[in-house]
């Protein structure tokens, strides 16, 4: 909850590679740094297409539609290697997450972090293809590195949900200038998140669910209640779009018991 409070059910206590998840947190991080000049490199429209598919660079000439499909995750990547010095470079986002957590360490998958440096063929294609167009600045490897890192971190319910408890503080505060921008940069995140965070997926969820959420190929999501709660749930089997089938269940249950969804107020209580 936004609260602080944390109310677990099932296998919370088990760990997963959050993979795509931690594009959530780059992102933010991302804007942090650059705000909406990010956008002049990275677009904010759902893509149509696969999260790893390069014809959509093919038509946009290097500009990826949105942060969260893979080349654009790759392009904030690069702005933070640019931003960040050499020994950050990989595990900026790990520690940005592990401080969000309130975790003394956060470890890292190993399967995850050989297989997509083994098989990131793709993903070095996009990137040569994008800085062919003069959208990637730094040194590719270095990129790479770090976004296999990020997607590699390994986390459980519990602290995945802490680690997003900020998004869900969007309460604008006109009288305190930095507590507004951060409720504007969080609001930036929540509406991407929204309309790109399960991909060709994301219609269907936001009509089931209604909240702000991303998935990762790990089975995991992250959902946001804005003013409310944080909320992860994991299980492993995906759907055709990668997204988790039971998580997306587990969800849809949730909010149709609590009332919660962007598009409108909770339940009515049964005293009132």
């Amino acid at each position: 909850m936004a609260s602080g409070e944390v109310v677990t059910a099932g296998e919370a206590g088990t760990g997963f590679p959050i993979q795509s998840i931690s594009k959530v947190f780059a992102l933010d991080m991302a804007l942090s740094s650059e705000g909406d000049e990010l956008f002049k490199r990275v677009g904010r429209e759902p893509s149509g297409d696969s999260f790893n598919s390069i014809i959509d660079l093919e038509r946009t000439s290097g500009l990826p539609r949105n942060p969260f499909v893979n080349a654009g995750a790759l392009v904030v990547v690069d702005i933070l290697v640019e931003k960040l010095a050499d020994d950050w470079q990989a595990s900026a986002v790990a520690e940005e997450i592990r401080e969000r957590a309130g975790l003394a360490r956060i470890g890292a998958d190993d399967d995850v972090l050989a297989s997509e440096h083994e098989g990131g063929d793709l993903n070095r294609a996009m990137m040569s293809f994008m800085r062919h167009h003069g959208n990637l600045h730094s040194d590719p490897d270095e990129v790479m590195e770090a976004y296999v890192h990020q997607c590699a971190i390994v986390l459980d319910c519990c602290g995945l949900a802490k680690a997003g408890i900020p998004f869900s503080r969007t309460r604008r505060s006109p009288d305190d200038e930095a507590a507004d921008a951060r409720a504007r940069r969080r609001r930036r995140v929540l509406a991407l998140m929204m309309t790109c965070g399960h991909y060709d997926g994301s219609g269907d969820f936001a009509m089931r669910v209604g909240l702000p959420a991303k998935s990762g190929v790990g089975g995991g999501i992250l959902a946001i209640v804005p003013d409310v709660a944080s909320i992860a749930v994991w299980s492993p089997n995906l759907d055709q779009h990668g997204n988790s089938i039971l998580g997306v269940r587990a969800l849809e249950m949730l909010c149709d018991r609590t009332g919660w969804s962007v598009f409108g107020p909770p339940l009515v209580s049964a005293a009132a």
